[in-house]
């Protein structure tokens, strides 16, 4: 559910660091997939018939999901943070990188 949140939010935004939020992107999606897939398992009664450390294969998804949403909350937090920051410098008219709408969403999409 909250991967889902996660991905509506950062899809909705603006996207000024396309590497940044790429790699979000790509958390929140693949964590989201392989949610499901896991829920699936345990659902259709799979988890019965694969000779598998269900424990231990729970602890690792986990692990890793944890450790991956981290680096990406640090990065959605990094693009939210240059929201003060002018986009070009050298002209004249001084155009944000993220609008108050986009930036709420990036708070949102960060925690």
């Amino acid at each position: 559910l909250f991967g889902t949140i996660v991905w509506i939010l950062v899809a909705s935004t603006q996207v000024p660091l396309p590497l940044l939020q790429g790699w979000v992107m790509f958390v929140a999606v693949t964590a989201w997939f392989l949610s499901i897939v896991f829920l699936s398992v345990f659902l259709f009664g799979y988890a019965n018939r694969i000779a598998v450390n269900w424990n231990q294969a729970d602890f690792i998804f986990h692990g890793a999901t944890f450790v991956f949403y981290f680096g990406a909350f640090l990065l959605q937090a990094a693009t939210t943070s240059l929201h003060h920051f002018p986009r070009k410098f050298n002209s004249t008219t001084q155009e944000m990188i993220l609008t108050g709408r986009e930036y709420n969403i990036s708070i949102a999409a960060s925690v």
